[in-house]
């Protein structure tokens, strides 16, 4: 369905509006349009296919079994459903939220949230057929390792007080002598109104931060990325993090322009760190992330990762 959307979408810039492809302007607006469309699509849909799931499914039952086990391997499960769903920083978050409205634990949520982006099996493929073996194995026991162990340390801070999306509870033992379909239609009108409750409570945030994402995806070239964190000085992984975090695309979409910076110098670990700084850690995502969470915990949030994903390119860089 979104493959049909970004073709259509590219029709409405590129041929309806007569911009040209390779235009700054022409590739802002496409990115856009599409992003803006499909992760409403993606908020609506899931947020609300969870809500009305937890008025049917005890996911108390779920969270506690969850909870009950080792902390380590919620985590595990979250970080590898990550890597099934190829989803952008931004278009994680609906399912994010569905965690959150579930009361999945807190750390497990973001297990998925970091995991989720940086790697899927269509980036799998692209960085292997780019990389070879060697690098795709890394790359995926490094972001599996990050997602894992950020989402361990941000569960143990018992930060669930920083969350200022409302849960409400809903009961799902309501069956009874009710007629059925008056409780199911009941039941999806309540799913319905809450899913809308939630849009409207950030869907301006979305608008602004794909419009910021759209405007650096279309206005920064990839000279100027290489000039100020190419080279082998031993800074470089860390311009190129902070240069990554204000952007925001998926790792699919990254992959090409890494292949263009390590041709223009760039070392293979300071190209990976900014890629995994892009597509993990966004200003799109903060932006929208900050309407259902305090900055206290956004900040931790992108701190712990950033370290990480630091740690990873400075790793790269000494075993390459």
């Amino acid at each position: 369905m979104f493959s049909y959307w970004e073709d259509f979408s590219a029709y409405i810039i590129f041929e309806l509006f007569k911009l040209e492809k390779e235009s700054h302007l022409g590739e802002a607006l496409h990115f856009f349009l599409f992003d803006t469309v499909k992760i409403f699509i993606l908020l609506i849909t899931i947020v609300y296919f969870v809500t009305l799931l937890r008025s049917y499914f005890p996911v108390e039952k779920v969270r506690d079994y969850i909870s009950g086990k080792h902390k380590l391997v919620g985590h595990i499960f979250a970080a590898f459903f990550g890597m099934l769903t190829p989803f952008c920083s931004c278009s994680a978050i609906p399912l994010f939220l569905g965690f959150l409205q579930a009361r999945i634990p807190l750390g497990v949520t973001f297990s998925y949230l970091i995991s989720a982006p940086l790697s899927d099996a269509v980036v799998i493929a692209l960085l292997f057929s780019l990389f070879g073996l060697k690098i795709t194995l890394l790359y995926i026991g490094f972001s599996l390792t990050i997602a894992i162990v950020a989402g361990l340390i941000i569960g143990s801070l018992n930060l669930e007080k920083e969350v200022l999306l409302e849960v409400k509870p809903v009961d799902c033992c309501n069956s009874s002598a009710d007629n059925t379909k008056t409780l199911f239609r009941l039941k999806l009108k309540e799913a319905w109104d809450g899913t809308m409750d939630i849009f409207y409570k950030i869907y301006i945030y979305v608008i602004i931060g794909i419009a910021i994402g759209a405007f650096i995806h279309g206005y920064v070239p990839a000279d100027f990325i290489a000039k100020y964190a190419g080279g082998d000085v031993w800074y470089a992984p860390i311009v190129a993090v902070f240069m990554g975090i204000p952007m925001y695309s998926n790792a699919a979409g990254m992959l090409p322009l890494v292949e263009v910076l390590t041709d223009k110098g760039m070392l293979l670990g300071t190209a990976l760190s900014f890629m995994m700084a892009v597509v993990a850690l966004s200003l799109p995502e903060a932006m929208i992330l900050k309407r259902v969470l305090s900055m206290k915990l956004i900040a931790i949030f992108f701190g712990i990762v950033g370290s990480a994903i630091l740690l990873v390119g400075f790793i790269f860089n000494m075993i390459l």
